[in-house]
């Protein structure tokens, strides 16, 4: 500090009151020092003393110099906006490329450039925009598929009964390998897939040879041999691969079997057609009705995308097709016997495809395979098919004989 600030001229060797009083060795410049006059004369502000560590210490003198902005005559340097300064605290403007460039670090008080406007209470807030079902999947390639597939069957169907039982062991084999493939990736499961497609293939044949009794003896065939083509292999997780093939036998092949048997009748060809068409009306009524008015799921935890009105629309499509085909395709069929065959149809279908998705909820997947366009894998049509199977079978064995 100067001592000019308090309005007296500095006195050489004063360095003001002290316990000690006149500092020795100066020569004083005017009368001798008087404690008296001490009284008289303006005191000095009592400066608390500097810590000799950390300050700037006067060589020649021994005593701290005092340094800051109440002790210099220079003007408050800035300093960087600190958040928890008191509003009081007026900053100076931001230079360029100054600390209060960033946004992170904008001085109290600055208005942000281009702010976003305030939103209008007064009015009210605008409604999304309503966004468009989807129907989950490639339609146009489904659709397709869909009608090729269809004339196969039927052009097989009708023409040669034999070429047919040759598409349905075609199509276990394909169904056995996508769902052995899934259970190796997904589980590490190995079913052998060797002896499961040979007996499959072969209980379709001694199904539509045979009959039932032929489907029953080929299942327990192909169970022995997948028991016994696994012992090839070293003996850890036997059991899960030979259960998961014994499994993958019934579900598969021998619930297929009951196709082939349909067709032994005189009018097998039409039963078979019929049994598709109810399951594939079926399926196309849940599908179109869940997707239009659906709103209360019906498994969720299984299939999330099933309601209970999708269930009410496969009913109605399933009993209004099975009464006409009953009626008009069905030798000896009446109307009402095609009301519950469809009521039948509806509740199998929506089971089967409830069990597929089960499996590959468990398996992690969302199809068994890609080998159809829109559709998936082959098990993916399957699904619905064949728990069908054996029900209708059974249902028009009942209602017109198996003739």
């Amino acid at each position: 500090m100067n001592d000019s600030s308090w309005g007296a001229p500095p006195q050489a060797g004063y360095w003001g009151p002290s316990e000690r009083g006149p500092v020795q060795g100066a020569a004083p410049a005017g009368p001798a020092y008087d404690a008296h006059d001490a009284q008289h004369t303006r005191p000095m502000p009592i400066v608390p003393d500097v810590p000799a560590t950390g300050g700037n210490q006067d060589d020649d003198r021994g005593a701290a110099r005092l340094s800051g902005p109440l002790f210099r005559d220079e003007p408050p340097r800035p300093r960087p906006y600190d958040s928890q300064r008191t509003p009081s605290y007026d900053p100076p403007q931001a230079h360029s490329h100054g600390p209060y460039d960033t946004p992170q670090a904008q001085p109290y008080g600055a208005v942000p450039q281009n702010p976003e406007p305030m939103p209008d209470a007064s009015q009210p807030a605008p409604a999304p925009a309503p966004q468009k079902k989807s129907a989950g999947r490639d339609l146009g390639a489904a659709i397709g598929v869909g009608v090729g597939l269809g004339a196969v069957i039927v052009a097989s169907l009708f023409v040669v009964k034999a070429v047919f039982v040759g598409v349905i062991a075609v199509a276990v084999v394909v169904g056995l390998w996508e769902l052995t493939s899934r259970l190796e990736e997904r589980k590490g499961i190995k079913a052998p897939l060797v002896p499961l497609a040979v007996g499959g293939a072969a209980m379709v044949v001694a199904g539509y040879v045979r009959g039932a009794e032929g489907a029953w003896v080929a299942m327990a065939l192909t169970a022995l041999a997948v028991l016994v083509w696994r012992m090839t292999e070293p003996p850890e997780g036997y059991l899960k691969d030979v259960t998961a093939g014994v499994f993958a036998a019934f579900y598969v092949p021998f619930l297929a079997t009951f196709v082939a048997m349909m067709l032994t009748a005189d009018d097998g060809p039409w039963r078979v057609l019929t049994f598709l068409l109810l399951t594939v009306v079926s399926d196309t009524g849940a599908y179109a009705v869940g997707w239009r008015f659906g709103k209360h799921k019906l498994a969720p935890r299984i299939s999330p995308g099933k309601t209970r009105e999708g269930l009410v629309g496969a009913v109605a499509f399933a009993m209004v097709a099975g009464a006409l085909c009953l009626q008009f395709l069905i030798d000896d069929g009446a109307w009402w016997q095609g009301l519950v065959l469809g009521l039948a149809v509806a509740a199998s279908a929506t089971l089967g495809d409830l069990g597929e998705s089960m499996i590959k909820r468990d398996l992690g997947i969302k199809d068994m395979g890609t080998l159809l366009p829109g559709h998936g894998g082959i098990m993916d049509r399957l699904d619905s098919l064949l728990p069908t199977a054996p029900v209708v079978w059974l249902l028009l064995v009942l209602f017109v004989g198996s003739g």
